[in-house]
């Protein structure tokens, strides 16, 4: 059983994030939110979509993201005719030792870049899968582990553009949160041409593989009460009874919620979660999970009413205690 979390522990982490949100934000000019919600994904070693428009910056921000965790980078320009392998790696002849050795692909990586990863179809996204949830992946029927920690970073296009491929339910839902980056602010769109303007700035690293390791396991002893984990559960039982829902938040959301609730007591320096964690993360963690009914698939903030409305009619009435 591990020990209590002190407070000296969280502001040591708290200010090591801070740090890595700062050299974020000199290369990323945009929502803070946006960066805030990578750091939760970071400490519950959960995986990241974003989506947006091109030319929004996502590329820009997962490379200074990877880039600042001081870790194996390794990046997968998703296409139409991408092979699975190709981001597995397989198993290729030697001539000269005459023996089959393995090619690893990008996947070995601790994070991984998967640009635009629904412009590939669903047999090539759904190689990742297995990496996704059980930090392994499987060559001609040989398992491997890979590095630790391991974390994807993906980002898409709105599935309306031409040449996309509507990303499968099984592989959202592996998804910890879904970032929606939007067009910048016209403050922050010239301070993005005043930093872009001449020589763009490079990114530095601030952390390393096991420092985000210990990060890690911080996040994981945050406080949570049993009372708030019915909470959770609660919450993601409406999406499932809702009419205008036909698949509701899964129990990998719930937890995944609960996850996310406790890296965010991190980035705010608490040893413990409040509801006030799963009332901000519920939309970016529950929405993309749900799958609506036709009449309502195409209204875009369809997904995120439903989760207004959970937080709106699912109450907490006990008061947090403090541990």
């Amino acid at each position: 059983m591990s020990s209590a979390l002190q407070p000296g522990e969280v502001q040591a982490a708290r200010e090591r994030l801070d740090a890595l949100r700062a050299e974020i934000s000199r290369v990323f000019i945009g929502s803070p939110r946006i960066t805030e919600l990578m750091l939760v994904a970071l400490l519950a070693r959960g995986h990241v979509l974003l989506e947006g428009v091109p030319g929004v910056a996502k590329t820009t921000l997962v490379k200074a993201f990877a880039i600042g965790l001081g870790c194996t980078v390794r990046r997968i320009q998703f296409t139409p005719d991408l092979l699975p392998a190709d981001i597995t790696g397989t198993y290729v002849l030697s001539p000269k030792e005459g023996a089959f050795t393995l090619r690893p692909g990008p996947v070995f990586a601790n994070v991984v870049l998967a640009d635009e990863i629904n412009r590939a179809p669903a047999k090539t996204q759904a190689a990742l899968l297995e990496a996704m949830q059980e930090r392994q992946t499987t060559i001609d029927g040989d398992r491997f582990e890979l590095p630790n920690p391991f974390l994807v970073l993906a980002t898409q296009n709105p599935v309306d553009l031409e040449g996309t491929y509507p990303l499968p339910e099984a592989q959202i839902d592996r998804f910890l949160v879904r970032v929606l980056v939007g067009y910048p602010a016209a403050k922050e769109e010239v301070a993005m041409l005043r930093t872009h303007n001449a020589s763009p700035p490079e990114m530095r690293r601030v952390l390393s593989g096991e420092e985000v390791l210990a990060l890690q396991a911080i996040a994981a002893r945050v406080h949570v009460e049993d009372d708030l984990l019915e909470y959770a559960a609660a919450l993601a039982a409406f999406t499932r009874s809702h009419p205008h829902v036909v698949l509701g938040v899964s129990p990998r959301g719930t937890l995944g919620l609960v996850q996310a609730a406790k890296a965010m007591a991190i980035l705010q320096g608490r040893t413990y979660v409040s509801p006030d964690d799963f009332q901000t993360l519920a939309p970016s963690v529950f929405a993309h999970r749900l799958v609506m009914v036709p009449e309502v698939e195409a209204d875009p903030k369809g997904r995120e009413a439903v989760i207004a409305e959970s937080l709106q009619r699912i109450g907490y009435r006990r008061a947090v205690r403090v541990v």
